[in-house]
């Protein structure tokens, strides 16, 4: 069997779901706009220029999970993916991911995105496997805290590492290891599987990709 990981902002989908979550809670009247807007393309800007702070950001990320109901946060989020995320799920995406289905590898959605956001969206792939940060909760409601390792950068690595240790595999259980990602932030991750592919890159991870000879696509 083979093992498919695939990032999710920006490679799966045609934007990113962690940075339009604050946006759609924006224009819910759930956030200041202002505030949060200036400091949400402050950190974006950090994560492409790969100095992201990522305790700093999940601080800023996952505060407004705690000032809502559980209920009321899976409410939205139902609106936000019929709303936002589903227009940005190209043809061309679930095409990718039904290639591999159909060869019968076991697919994941690697992401330093929370899953609180990307969880419904590896559903609607029909992904079942997911890593993503995981927000704190007690007794079911999110506490703005994260809780274990960041799958961030080397925290990708770490994080499949745990997982495939719970099952007592590693890569090497698998006969071709793939990982599709955007951006340099997932260089760790994907000189560590047997086929990266670089997806619609940014400018550092195309360069990489052209010098190593590894595949770059687009999915839009």
């Amino acid at each position: 069997m083979q093992l498919a990981l695939f990032d999710l902002d920006n490679t799966l989908l045609a934007g990113d779901s962690d940075f339009q979550w604050g946006q759609f809670l924006i224009k819910k009247g759930l956030l200041n706009a202002e505030d949060h807007l200036a400091k949400n393309l402050g950190f974006y800007e950090d994560y492409k220029a790969g100095n992201l702070d990522i305790y700093a950001f999940l601080d800023f990320q996952l505060k407004p999970l705690s000032e809502h109901k559980r209920n009321e946060l899976d409410a939205l989020h139902r609106e936000y993916m019929e709303q936002t995320i589903r227009p940005m799920i190209t043809d061309k995406a679930r095409a990718l991911v039904e290639k591999h289905r159909e060869n019968g590898d076991l697919l994941m959605i690697i992401t330093a995105t929370n899953s609180f956001v990307t969880g419904p969206i590896a559903k609607e792939f029909g992904i079942d496997n997911l890593i993503g940060t995981t927000p704190e909760e007690i007794d079911g409601e999110f506490t703005g805290r994260v809780s274990g390792t960041p799958s961030f950068q080397t925290g990708k690595i770490t994080r499949l590492k745990e997982w495939l240790a719970e099952r007592n595999q590693t890569l090497d259980s698998y006969e071709v290891s793939w990982f599709y990602s955007d951006s340099h932030n997932d260089l760790p991750l994907m000189k560590l599987v047997d086929k990266p592919v670089a997806v619609d890159p940014d400018h550092t991870l195309k360069s990489h990709a052209e010098s190593a000879g590894w595949p770059v696509i687009s999915l839009r």
